[in-house]
């Protein structure tokens, strides 16, 4: 009996989540940008699908173990069934023999010949040899009616086991039906709203807070990739929480200036900073300690980092509204008004 392979709920699982970056492709629609609020609630719609689909595949595994737990017992049953089935072949032709020589010769047990009979040795020898013979009589009895028990309720257990799996069978079958016409749905949902979004909007959607617990156990400057969240900048990446933050800053900065935020560094790996600090001793981090290297720092441009600039005074004026804040460091010693960090991480406080 072959069990049905979660394929499809894999599948579902991947084209969901593809999805996501696929869309990015796709700005032929002219539908207004949906607010930052139907975004979130999108995502958490995604997260709640994601995981939910990701239960459902758990739950069709574990009933997919005992499924496979009562067929092996079922094969274990009937081989049981077998070899019950076997030993009555064995003693039935005997059975047979002396049911019908009783039917024919009722004497043929003996019992006559212990009555009137003259030799008192013979009658002994008789009654012993009769004795022996009834014995072995109820035995071959005895064990025929307990191999004809076993059987009827081998026979039975059978029986239930192959009807309970079938049952079972065409549940798990059902399940994964649903679970693919759930996921089918879903997903046209999910392709027809990112088509609304613009292209910050979809990396929302990408960039999850789960991750930050993951980043957060690697040292400085040595957080994979997958760990990280893209920015909409191209190649510059932050920590999740960091992430999401930034991009309410960017959307904010875009609103006032038109254009999307400068960056000139962000997440720094630990080789980057090994290289920077090797050109600029003494004006960069030493390499570990950066606060670039949690992912929780971004160096800006397009006018940012001349202090007194419109661009710096807004975000001056600004920032912490977005979790963002420019450390006291950087307006003395070295003078960075560059750097600008995220407020919710405890980092260095000397240098970036």
């Amino acid at each position: 009996m072959r069990s049905p392979r979660p394929v499809a709920l894999i599948a579902a699982i991947s084209v969901f989540m593809s999805l996501w970056v696929a869309g990015a492709s796709d700005r032929s629609s002219a539908s207004q940008t949906p607010s930052p609020s139907s975004v979130e609630a999108l995502r958490k719609q995604a997260d709640k699908a994601s995981a939910e689909l990701a239960k459902a595949t758990k739950t069709w595994e574990d009933r997919n173990k005992q499924l496979k737990s009562s067929e092996e017992k079922l094969k274990k049953t009937l081989a049981d069934l077998g070899a019950a089935d076997e030993q009555l072949n064995q003693i039935r032709e005997p059975l047979a023999r002396l049911a019908a020589n009783t039917y024919k010769d009722p004497a043929s047990l003996g019992i006559p010949a212990l009555i009137g009979g003259k030799d008192p040795d013979q009658d002994l020898a008789a009654a012993t040899d009769l004795t022996m013979l009834s014995n072995d009589q109820k035995t071959l009895i005895n064990k025929a009616n307990q191999l004809r028990k076993q059987h009827e309720q081998l026979a039975a257990t059978a029986q239930d086991l192959q009807s309970r799996n079938a049952i079972e069978q065409t549940r798990l079958q059902q399940d994964v039906s649903g679970l693919k016409a759930r996921a089918a749905a879903l997903t046209a949902q999910l392709t027809a709203a990112l088509k609304k979004l613009d292209p910050n909007a979809r990396l929302r959607l990408t960039c999850q807070k789960s991750l930050v617990a993951e980043a957060r156990k690697f040292p400085n400057g040595l957080i994979p990739a997958r760990y990280l969240c893209k920015l909409p900048q191209p190649g510059r990446s932050l920590r999740a929480d960091a992430a999401l933050a930034f991009y309410n800053l960017n959307d904010a900065y875009k609103r006032r200036f038109g254009v999307q935020m400068c960056l000139t560094d962000s997440y720094r790996p630990l080789a980057e900073q090994q290289r920077i600090y090797a050109e600029r001793p003494g004006m960069a981090a030493v390499p570990g300690h950066s606060n670039h290297g949690y992912g929780t720092a971004v160096d800006l441009c397009g006018g940012v980092q001349n202090q007194g600039s419109a661009q710096f005074s807004w975000l001056q004026a600004n920032s912490k509204k977005y979790e963002f804040f420019h450390p006291a460091w950087a307006y003395s010693n070295p003078f960075e008004p560059w750097h600008w960090e995220y407020t919710k991480e405890n980092t260095p406080t000397s240098s970036d």
